[in-house]
């Protein structure tokens, strides 16, 4: 079995849809610290002032909190704002209107929990791409120790035969480890394609809505078919 871990992001990159595809179980990193300023309860769209960011407002203390342990702080319209942004910025793309429901759904709701809406997302994006990948929290995983030592004992636990490692994973995983557990890693390669966008020029590393509302049901075949032109390697 394929296992790739990653932490639970907020409307992920292509990048992390890529190596879902590739895996077998997908492993929502959630028992780790929050990162400030990431993209743990925020992503990039293409809007017409170029990069937008659109932001969940989160109560979390610096260094401290887990990401499953952190919630949202709706003491602001965030929602209102989120779902405003998207329309100006996709209202001309060609498939915005077959998704707009589910968001307009998703921003009506109350949420508390930043796990809770990040995996929604996620398990919509899944199916969007048609990414066949099952997902667990590492929450409910039992396992024990930090860095590789963690990512490690997850994929024991879980059954893991190979263990699908971003590009980053070269600096940390203690690999003699993985390979006396019996366990292949392997390192994720990603050429970032290059697709028709609502705006030019072209700008990678967007959220992978981008791609959706640009492109529809032709999504999967634009990230995942090699013949699309492709950028260089990208990794964030």
């Amino acid at each position: 079995m394929i296992v790739t871990i990653h932490q639970p992001e907020h409307l992920p990159w292509l990048g992390l849809l890529d190596k879902a595809s590739q895996a077998d179980l997908w492993v929502l990193l959630d028992n780790v610290q929050y990162r400030r300023h990431y993209f743990q309860n925020r992503n990039r769209i293409r809007s017409s002032n170029g990069a937008t960011y659109l932001t969940v407002p989160v109560h979390a203390t610096w260094g401290n909190d887990l990401i499953k342990d952190v919630t949202v702080d709706n003491h602001s319209n965030w929602q209102t704002k989120c779902w405003k942004t998207l329309q100006q910025s996709y209202a001309r793309a060609p498939h915005f209107r077959e998704y707009a429901g589910y968001f307009a759904d998703l921003y009506s709701k109350h949420w508390e929990s930043l796990v809770d809406l990040n995996g929604d997302i996620i398990r919509f994006l899944l199916g969007a791409f048609r990414i066949e990948v099952e997902t667990r929290l590492a929450s409910t995983i039992e396992c024990s120790g930090a860095a590789s030592d963690l990512l490690l004992s997850i994929c024991q636990n879980v059954g893991a035969t190979v263990y699908l490692s971003g590009i980053s994973g070269r600096d940390y995983l203690e690999l003699d480890d993985w390979a006396r557990a019996g366990i292949e890693v392997r390192f994720q390669e990603f050429y970032h394609p290059v697709y028709r966008q609502c705006f030019e020029p072209f700008m990678p590393c967007m959220s992978s809505v981008d791609l959706l509302f640009n492109h529809g049901p032709d999504a999967h075949q634009v990230l995942l078919d090699r013949s699309t032109p492709r950028l260089g390697h990208v990794f964030l």
